[in-house]
């Protein structure tokens, strides 16, 4: 089933190129639509800032859709691949934004990453399966245990259905390696912020777009 086209590496930019472009734009739509759809209080307008962020996110798009084709090839697991990244980079700008992660883009990708793993394209599909109840159990836990210790709720149900996404894409052990990566790197942003005194102690830090980025590396990793 993921066997490779031969039509040779640049065949493969071209046509990771031309899936990229339209579904960058239909998920930029969506980065705009969703979260009002969430919370109708927020502006109809998108901002000076939100079509900056549009402009980045579709160059992002196109690069990383051509670093799947590099990495897997002209194969159907390079076009799964491509799904896979730029949904999570719509993820990751919608909860930078907004602080949604909405369910019309992790609950799908959750169970395109067990249909992609039928044949074991990233994880043989016990571990997937695994991987998407473990992924969602260990951040519920977290959370529970954070809201026994200290009475605050530390994090939203979001972030459980995305890292139980990434552990049916990459498999259940992939998902301690993806949590320590997240964790590590929103830490070291939080104490960056901090003694540029641009935060303060117990400010929010939306942990989707560290999920998203630490599942992208552990595809590619593969």
């Amino acid at each position: 089933m993921w066997t490779t086209w031969n039509i040779g590496q640049a065949g493969a930019l071209l046509l990771a190129a031309l899936l990229a472009l339209p579904l960058a734009v239909l998920l930029s739509r969506a980065a705009y639509l969703l979260p009002r759809a969430l919370d109708a209080g927020m502006a109809a307008e998108p901002s000076l800032a939100h079509r900056r962020w549009r402009n980045g996110f579709h160059a992002a798009c196109l690069g990383m859709a051509m670093l799947c084709a590099w990495r897997f090839g002209a194969t159907l697991a390079a076009v799964a691949a491509i799904v896979y990244t730029l949904t999570l980079l719509a993820l990751a700008w919608v909860d930078a934004e907004t602080g949604f992660l909405p369910d019309r883009l992790t609950l799908p990708l959750l169970w395109l990453g067990l249909l992609a793993n039928l044949d074991g394209a990233f994880a043989p599909l016990p571990e997937a399966v695994l991987g998407a109840a473990g992924g969602y159990a260990a951040l519920w836990s977290i959370r529970q245990l954070f809201l026994w210790l200290t009475g605050r709720v530390g994090m939203g149900d979001g972030d459980f259905k995305l890292l139980a996404a990434l552990g049916a894409w990459l498999g259940w052990m992939s998902l301690p390696w993806v949590l320590l990566a997240a964790s590590s790197s929103a830490l070291v942003v939080a104490l960056g912020l901090r003694l540029a005194g641009r935060a303060q102690a117990g400010d929010a830090l939306r942990f989707g777009p560290y999920l998203a980025a630490a599942g992208i590396l552990g595809l590619l990793r593969l």
